[in-house]
């Protein structure tokens, strides 16, 4: 990659654990000389040259007056080999903040750049040691927000969407292997060539539709959903938002209108993380406080995935409820998939519950299971997906559109008996869309888009 937007040839460093005091901190180099420039600054300097690869080395980093700086386990990877393909050394250090900027201060005086937001994972891309779906995980698990999401992405960086792609990429390689043949020579030179196969590029397609379909899971386990609890003053809404953070988070009390602004949270339901709201009980409210908080409350319901609408079962529906719901067009136990309707305080003698409402106590918990499976439900409703294969960036999504629309254009062609050279084209651009995902074909400005989404030090 000649274009690329960082110099593989300089010397980087980055501290790869968190900017915070610990037990413990890594920081990370890479270059082609790595290990000769610790040479002079680290005490066991002929112990560090005869390293293997793989091996670890102790002793002191000291500046070049000789004074101490840390006591320091070096990890040694030759080229070709560890997390970039390149020489590389890593520090581990005490975790003290000034002991990680003396050290940080030390290496750049050793010809050490700071590395740049992805920097070592882009020099691994660079060097073959991973392609750009594998590339994408890691940044993925950085940000995983559950052990699902976290799962998943590692599925990706053991290869799983790169040997989907490639697996396609082989078939359709094939075919265009076949029209060029055609192209190349004259019908008289060659010997009867079988028909295109349309049923091979069909399926072709649907495994293509197939990754696609995971997409909008994929982005469920990494970005999460939001869900609002709703509903008047005094329904129950802090004590449910408790029960599902398990703590006393939301203050509960009897006095009407006691929240007076949305609070939230994050929690996992069925791997996925969901943003909950509780937020302000919906009157009609006199305090310019608490008229605000039920405005942004009704910012935040509006745009909600989800929205549980609480009702106080003791009492009933009141004309204000009915009102509400008469206004938004929703009818409980309707159509519409984006409110579950709960009837709270069922252990207080309430009223049945009516059909399409979910009997609760959120006091006791009585009913709250049924409520977190018909919630898990909604929220992974037409996004679920079985398989361990699944796609959560935005790039591959779209590249895997384009790689459709060309191949449907390719059997279009083909079934209208379009010359090859027009067919041959559109299985090109389909091969290519599938190139980019994978990084076979790219360019500096995506890569640059890519990599500088990651924080430095990975």
């Amino acid at each position: 990659m000649k274009d690329n937007p960082y110099d593989t040839e300089d010397l980087i460093a980055a501290l790869a654990t968190p900017w915070a005091s610990g037990a413990l901190a890594i920081i990370r180099t890479s270059g082609e000389g790595c290990v000769r420039a610790f040479t002079p600054i680290f005490s066991n300097a002929e112990q560090l040259r005869e390293a293997r690869n793989g091996t670890m080395v102790f002793g002191y980093l000291h500046d070049r007056g000789g004074d101490e700086v840390d006591q320091v386990m070096l990890g040694i990877f030759l080229n070709g080999h560890g997390y970039t393909g390149q020489e590389s050394v890593e520090i581990y250090c005490h975790g003290s903040l000034p002991g990680i900027q003396r050290i940080l201060e030390l290496l750049r005086g050793e010809g050490f750049r700071d590395a740049a937001p992805g920097e070592f994972t882009m020099r691994a891309f660079l060097n073959g040691k991973m392609d750009l779906t594998q590339a994408e995980a890691v940044q993925e698990i950085v940000t995983a927000k559950t052990r699902r999401a976290h799962s998943l992405a590692l599925n990706r960086l053991s290869g799983a969407v790169w040997q989907r792609i490639d697996s396609l990429k082989t078939r359709l390689k094939q075919i265009l292997a076949l029209l060029e043949l055609q192209l190349d020579y004259p019908e008289d030179e060659l010997e009867e060539l079988p028909p295109l196969p349309l049923d091979e590029m069909e399926k072709i397609g649907g495994g293509i539709e197939e990754l696609l379909a995971t997409y909008r899971a994929g982005r469920l386990f990494q970005e999460g959903v939001t869900v609002a609890l709703a509903g008047p003053t005094n329904a129950g809404k802090s004590a449910l938002f408790n029960l599902f953070l398990k703590e006393d988070r939301s203050i509960v009390s009897g006095v009407h209108g006691t929240t007076r602004d949305y609070i939230e949270s994050w929690i996992t339901i069925s791997g996925i993380p969901v943003r909950l709201f509780d937020t302000a009980g919906l009157r009609d409210a006199e305090h310019p406080v608490e008229a605000e908080g039920i405005r942004r409350s009704a910012r935040i319901i509006e745009n909600a995935v989800l929205v549980l609408y609480i009702v106080d079962g003791t009492e009933g529906l009141s004309d204000w409820d009915r009102e509400v719901l008469h206004k938004r067009e929703i009818i409980p136990g309707g159509g519409d998939r984006k409110y579950l309707f709960v009837w709270n305080k069922i252990d207080l003698a309430a009223q049945p519950a009516p059909e399409g409402w979910l009997p609760l106590s959120a006091e006791t918990g009585e009913g709250f299971s049924r409520l977190e499976n018909e919630l898990s439900s909604r929220i992974l409703g037409a996004a679920s997906a079985e398989g361990e294969v699944m796609i959560d960036s935005r790039r591959q999504n779209e590249l895997l559109v384009r790689a459709g629309e060309a191949l449907q254009q390719v059997r279009q062609a083909a079934r209208d008996g379009m010359a090859m050279d027009f067919i041959a084209a559109d299985l090109r651009e389909a091969l290519d869309a599938l190139g980019e995902i994978t990084g076979e074909v790219t360019s500096a400005d995506i890569l640059n888009q890519i990599f500088g989404d990651f924080c430095v030090g990975k």
